[in-house]
């Protein structure tokens, strides 16, 4: 991950409430949060969007980072949860904007990306596990953290970090495939 040499210290300064390293860390993290922003969410304007949802997060819950893990890894969880929660929420606007007006034809394939149709129906298919799942799958499949990562951001074993990842993950499958109806 591309974030500079001392973050997790800049991290624990700006925990105790340095405002200079917020500030600094803030400016640090901003183009890794958007990158990772941007493997979830397939358009650039709603993962900007993410990005400075996460950022406010950082900025209002950096108090809550106890350095139990290293500051890549708090961030990546954050991010992860921001960027669905984004998403959700631009889902449901769309939803409300066109309550009453006929919605479109399915995109055409031939126009459409295969990796933002991808990703959104992964979204999709995310959103209607539930959560602790979702967010293991989200954070190995989606980000590309390692199982000891996840084990110590969620504070669990290794053990479980796998079982919930194996049952997030056929249970996705089910989603996509349409398996589950």
């Amino acid at each position: 991950m591309p974030l500079p040499d001392g973050i997790d210290e800049l991290a624990r300064s700006a925990a105790r409430g340095d405002r200079g390293a917020l500030d600094a860390l803030l400016a640090a993290v901003r183009p890794e949060v958007l990158r990772m922003c941007g493997r979830v969410l397939p358009h650039r304007e709603d993962a900007e969007e993410a990005c400075q949802d996460a950022l406010l997060a950082v900025a209002r819950g950096i108090a809550g980072f106890e350095g139990r893990s290293s500051f890549r890894t708090w961030l990546y969880r954050l991010t992860a949860n921001r960027a669905r929660s984004t998403y959700r929420v631009l889902r449901r606007r769309w939803r409300v904007e066109a309550d009453g007006v006929p919605l479109p034809d399915p995109p055409d394939p031939r126009r459409t990306s295969v990796v933002a149709g991808t990703r959104l129906d992964l979204l999709d298919a995310l959103d209607a596990v539930r959560a602790d799942l979702a967010e293991v799958v989200a954070l190995r499949d989606v980000l590309g953290l390692g199982y000891r990562e996840i084990a110590e951001l969620l504070d669990l074993p290794e053990g479980t970090v796998k079982s919930r990842l194996h049952e997030g993950r056929r249970q996705v499958r089910a989603r996509l495939t349409g398996a589950d109806r």
